[in-house]
């Protein structure tokens, strides 16, 4: 005699649970419920499968034998189930940046991607410093043009800015020369920075400023902008990392702004072969404007 599906998941869920309260709520399914089907699966069988006391159900020695086999093939089961179902699933869209682009820029719009494309398991991974991404991996990195295989996201548009507390008291038409005079928040980079630095945007106005004792150097660019807001300094702002805290208020724009063209943050996908992908990528380009 043969048991249906059902049975044989309530046989093992009055096994593992051990009364049939639990085994019913395991399932979904109320006491009442379980009580039939088990009923049934013993009567179909010609067997007694447990054994029925007030501390609950003890498997019979029949009920044992069956057990022995029903709970490996159970498991087995769902093991492949979840495979199978894993197979199906979009791949997870990994993510690598840097800590700054993360935090500024990425996840204050990400929420807007997860609410339209539900199905897309998302995962980012920041670090300073960043590795070339893998076959199906999406990398968003700072670089120049020819630096890497991919696409401008973000052109490098650069402005000082600073608390309004920090501006208090000044005049609030400040020019390379005042800046100059002021105390820099300093974003670390090596010599050859990928970035403009405060040195590169003093050269750009006909001005030499080094780094002078007393002034904050922070090793990510979220700290530079924290640093900023809390009125410890003048920070160099990259656009549209900023643009939010200009928009409020937050920060203030001083001097003119600094733009490069071919520098900047670039998308770079080796293998765009899946939709999740190419949707992240539409996705991008269109939240970039």
């Amino acid at each position: 005699m043969q048991l249906d599906p059902a049975a044989l998941r309530v046989i093992e869920a009055v096994a593992r649970h051990g009364t049939l309260t639990r085994a019913g709520a395991a399932l979904g399914l109320s006491q009442p419920a379980i009580s039939y089907q088990l009923r049934r699966a013993e009567e179909n069988l010609g067997l007694v499968l447990f054994q029925r006391s007030r501390a609950g159900c003890r498997p019979s020695p029949a009920g044992e034998v069956l057990l022995r086999g029903l709970l490996p093939a159970l498991a087995q089961i769902d093991a492949s189930i979840a495979e199978a179902q894993a197979l199906a699933r979009v791949p997870a869209l990994r993510i690598l940046t840097d800590f700054g682009f993360a935090g500024l820029w990425l996840m204050p719009r990400l929420a807007r991607f997860r609410a339209r494309h539900p199905e897309v398991e998302v995962q980012i991974t920041a670090a300073q410093e960043q590795r070339a991404p893998r076959p199906g991996e999406v990398a968003i990195r700072f670089a120049r043009a020819g630096d890497l295989e991919g696409w401008l996201l973000l052109a490098e548009r650069v402005v000082p800015v600073c608390s309004p507390g920090w501006l208090a008291g000044r005049s609030g038409t400040e020019t390379p020369e005042t800046i100059a005079g002021q105390v820099l928040l300093h974003l670390d980079a090596p010599d050859e920075a990928r970035w403009i630095t405060w040195a590169g945007w003093f050269a750009a106005h006909g001005l030499r400023r080094g780094r002078r004792p007393g002034e904050l150097g922070l090793n990510t660019y979220d700290f530079v902008v924290q640093a900023a807001l809390s009125g410890q300094g003048i920070a160099l702002g990259w656009r549209p990392l900023i643009d939010p805290h200009l928009a409020s208020g937050a920060l203030v724009a001083l001097g003119p702004e600094m733009v490069r063209e071919q520098s900047g943050y670039w998308v770079e996908a080796p293998g765009l072969e899946t939709a999740a992908h190419r949707t992240l990528a539409n996705w991008l380009r269109e939240e970039a404007g």
